[in-house]
């Protein structure tokens, strides 16, 4: 089992949870320890937030020998009544469309937000 992480100080903006399902969202097939390592989080942290997310219906998971293949539901609605309306899919694209831009390479089947969808978004970051 790897080191610890380096804890981060003070706040962010996305929640542990939407990193982990981000950091699904680009390659399914993930291992935890990798998920753990993009995230900066422990990797029995990590499997708490797999089992919310699978517990919640935003995840379902395939075993195939010793890994898992992972599936999100993009139409599962957001959780705060803020967001109300509000699928997962979206924020997903949201955050693809952020690695794509800083060069990240995208997984090919991505089932949150489908190619097209990425490419409809406007480019808003200039």
């Amino acid at each position: 089992m790897g080191a610890v992480p380096e804890p981060h100080a003070g706040w962010t903006f996305l929640t542990n949870h939407a990193r982990v399902l981000a950091a699904i969202a680009d390659d399914p097939s993930t291992r935890i320890r990798d998920i753990a390592a993009h995230c900066r989080l422990t990797e029995r942290a990590v499997q708490r937030i797999i089992a919310d997310l699978e517990e919640a219906g935003y995840l379902s998971h395939t075993r195939h020998g010793r890994s898992n293949t992972y599936r999100i539901e993009p139409g599962t609605p957001l959780r705060h009544p803020a967001e109300a309306g509000l699928t997962v899919a979206p924020l997903l694209a949201v955050l693809a469309q952020h690695d794509e831009q800083r060069g990240k390479p995208q997984a090919q089947d991505h089932q949150a937000a489908p190619a097209r969808d990425r490419e409809a978004q406007p480019d808003r970051a200039r």
